[in-house]
């Protein structure tokens, strides 16, 4: 199922926030990863699990020094991708339901919410490699993934009946979002144990980032939530 676009009747403010961050995330990819060719940037930038464990950057075989303190490459990792297919699939989701938690939110509450969905998927997958898969301490991570994921389970949880078009097999369905989005971290959760019969590689997908995430928008959203906009109430003269 591959989610194409959603109910938007009601919105009553601009996404701009949303579009700021897709802007952003192309922008970074393109001009500052070199379209995924400028490994020195990519590698300096992204979050090393033994790093943040540890509290000091390492620069050592593959990996490039850290021109920033390292607790903050889980806020620049989450503004990278591995490649296009990685880039587009991710500004993809985030088109679909991230106008959708802004609406309800607002601009500032949903860039915070973006932000600290983010930083607790990166951790999560920093303590699951610790504790699953310490092998992998020093590979670095990246990617929205985990942001993203926080916004999905947000939405699941405000909008949980919502109508989300999808491609499935040959044509174009509407399914209520705890389908759709219910499907999707299922498909998380399965991959990632399967992960760990081989080591814990994944394919080099952070599952726990995923699944972290999204768990951080389940729990976080009725924090930011500030409900939805009452009507204008008339007066009559």
């Amino acid at each position: 199922m591959i989610p194409i676009g959603d109910d938007n009747t009601g919105h009553t403010r601009k996404p701009f926030v949303n579009w700021l961050l897709i802007i952003v995330n192309v922008l970074v990819f393109i001009f500052l990863q070199g379209s995924g060719n400028d490994i020195q940037f990519t590698y300096a930038f992204s979050t090393v699990p033994a790093e943040i464990i540890q509290g000091r950057d390492i620069a050592s075989g593959y990996l490039e020094p850290t021109p920033i303190p390292v607790y903050g490459t889980l806020i620049t990792s989450m503004f990278m991708h591995g490649g296009w297919a990685h880039l587009l699939g991710n500004m993809l989701y985030l088109w679909v339901f991230g106008d959708n938690i802004e609406n309800r939110l607002g601009h500032s509450r949903y860039l915070g919410f973006y932000l600290v969905c983010g930083i607790l998927a990166s951790l999560s997958h920093v303590f699951a490699t610790s504790a699953l898969s310490p092998q992998h301490l020093y590979i670095p991570s990246l990617g929205a993934s985990g942001a993203i994921s926080g916004i999905l389970g947000g939405y699941l949880m405000l909008f949980p009946k919502g109508r989300v078009r999808v491609f499935f097999l040959r044509g174009i369905i509407e399914v209520p979002a705890f389908v759709a989005l219910g499907i999707w971290i299922v498909f998380q959760i399965i991959s990632g144990v399967g992960s760990l019969g081989v080591q814990g590689e994944g394919g080099g997908v952070a599952y726990a980032a995923h699944i972290g995430g999204f768990i951080a928008g389940l729990i976080l959203i009725k924090l930011f939530d500030r409900g939805a906009e009452k009507p204008a109430r008339r007066r009559l003269f």
